[in-house]
């Protein structure tokens, strides 16, 4: 066998379906945690700053925020390590089911079943990163409400002639509690605050951070897909040589 055929070999066994998802996985994953944890940094920042000047009155969502930055980094660690796993399941399942249909391999029962195993996980974390994508929007919206707000009241077109009638009060939102002190801002101090670092940061990090859940929810679906396909190739094949041998063995 020549150098060629070799190098055509082993790129045959390459379960390419597999190694694009793991590169969007880690793509997403990445770009979701990473943007997030400095987003909603950014946004408890900047509440404490214009929205809720009193320590106790966002406490829990300071706690609420602190617990969703340990969450990310146990995503973040979570997603590479099941990425590099499904990586190597990959390669497993596709070289298994190229020898199967060259008759050169016989899959096990267990084999087959820690496909399976893989096909039901990534279904469930697909199901939970469609949550955690549609949860991720959420901010989106409500910075880019505040966002457009700002612009209407810049605009030379508005032509407002009492802008401190237009407010953004982010306690309708749950965000804070009522009695938080000022909990809105009007006119030109919410103009103030659309001009500031943290909210132009978080509101960009906000829409990376969606982009990356996505990304990460796409990935996973390439993994079902692809893990669902050798799983169904093994399993037909398995009964398809048993099915042979009990001919073989009545004839």
């Amino acid at each position: 066998m020549g150098c060629f055929e070799c190098c055509i070999k082993c790129l045959g066994g390459v379960p390419y379906a597999s190694l694009v998802a793991t590169i969007l996985c880690f793509s997403g994953v990445a770009l979701f945690c990473g943007c997030g944890h400095v987003a909603l940094t950014g946004t408890l920042t900047m509440l404490e700053n214009h929205f809720s000047q009193i320590t106790t009155d966002h406490a829990t969502l300071t706690i609420v925020i602190q617990t969703m930055q340990y969450v990310i980094y146990g995503i973040a660690s979570f997603f590479f390590v099941y990425g590099i796993i499904l990586l190597a399941e990959g390669f497993y399942t596709t070289s298994a089911v190229k020898k199967e249909l060259q008759s050169q391999f016989k899959t096990t029962v267990c084999g087959r079943c820690i496909t399976a195993t893989f096909v039901f996980l990534t279904y469930i974390l697909a199901l939970a990163f469609l949550g955690i994508f549609g949860f991720s929007a959420i901010p989106v919206f409500l910075f880019y409400n505040m966002w457009t707000t700002c612009a209407a009241m810049k605009s030379p077109m508005a032509n407002i002639t009492d802008p401190d009638s237009i407010c953004v009060d982010v306690r309708q939102y749950g965000i804070i509690p009522w009695n938080a002190t000022p909990g809105k801002a009007c006119g030109s101090t919410l103009g103030d605050i659309c001009s500031t670092s943290e909210f132009y940061l978080s509101f960009h990090l906000y829409i990376v951070a969606c982009a990356g859940a996505g990304a990460t929810l796409i990935a996973l679906l390439i993994y079902m897909m692809a893990t669902t396909y050798n799983y169904a190739v093994l399993k037909f094949m398995s009964h398809g040589n048993r099915r042979s041998t009990k001919f073989s063995e009545s004839y």
